[in-house]
């Protein structure tokens, strides 16, 4: 799955919140000056190609949805981004981020708390 460019992560958003639209739905959702509606059915059509949407077809017009969900998108851009960045190292990546302090020590003991009763819940579970 390849990285969205700037302007098709919000397109996917739209849809993520939203769920299925017509392209011409989905205009006001775009600030002023909105593009025109060629320009986002061009970039729809660029979407679906890819994999990222799906469409129904009614009459004379395509409604379309995610074909991928949020999370799943997510997921592959952190572990693209791990992968890329920190040589596939998990604990580079909050090594870097508690060095550079974007996450505090009391955050990290609560994301692992957070683990451990994860694995308590699913060892439970079998």
């Amino acid at each position: 799955m390849r990285k969205l460019t700037r302007k098709e992560e919000e397109i996917m958003k739209l849809f993520w919140k939203n769920g299925g639209m017509f392209v011409k739905d989905m205009l006001p959702f775009f600030p002023d000056p909105k593009p025109h509606v060629n320009t986002v059915s061009t970039q729809v059509r660029i979407l679906e190609k890819d994999g990222f949407l799906e469409h129904k077809h009614y009459g004379g017009s395509f409604q379309y949805f995610p074909a991928v969900t949020e999370n799943q998108y997510r997921k592959q851009s952190l572990s693209s981004l791990i992968s890329n960045w920190f040589g596939n190292s998990y604990m580079s990546a909050v090594s870097t981020l508690l060095k550079d302090e974007k996450i505090t020590v009391e955050e990290l003991k609560e994301l692992i708390a957070e683990v451990e009763n994860a694995g308590k819940k699913t060892s439970e579970e079998e």
